[in-house]
């Protein structure tokens, strides 16, 4: 497990800049639930790391809103299962605070052939219906 966590090919964190810690879970386990540490909390602090670019890392603390992400995984048995999902949470929430903002939207107004069959086929349902009563 021990390693950098690589988010995506521009950003790798050095394992050095993730805080782990082990409790004991609830939920299932038997009799082993009592005596393991198998849940996992991983605190990594954005503002102090040395794995984003200075751009990047504005735009992590602005998504973010906190300069620290903190992600508790309890969900599996064992303290390794636990950890890799801890590992792929925290990566996929570093990578949607880095992600590049979405393109604006440029407004377009439909075209004069567009609206001209729209109305044209109100007025055909229109007639159609017409039809249909009673004189």
């Amino acid at each position: 497990m021990p390693g950098p966590l690589v988010v995506n090919d521009a950003v790798v964190i050095p394992d050095a800049e993730l805080v782990w810690r082990f409790s004991r879970s609830s939920g299932p386990g038997g009799q082993g639930v009592n005596t393991t540490d198998s849940r996992v909390e991983l605190t990594f602090d954005v503002a102090a790391s040395t794995a984003f670019s200075e751009p990047l890392r504005a735009r992590a603390l602005d998504r973010l809103g906190a300069p620290t992400i903190t992600i508790a995984a309890s969900e599996h048995r064992s303290q390794l299962r636990n950890r890799e999902a801890a590992e792929q949470r925290l990566a996929q929430r570093i990578r949607e605070a880095i992600a590049p903002p979405p393109k604006r939207r440029r407004p377009t107004k439909p075209s004069r052939g567009s609206v001209e069959r729209r109305i044209a086929a109100k007025k055909h349902r229109s007639d159609v219906k017409r039809l249909r009563r009673d004189i």
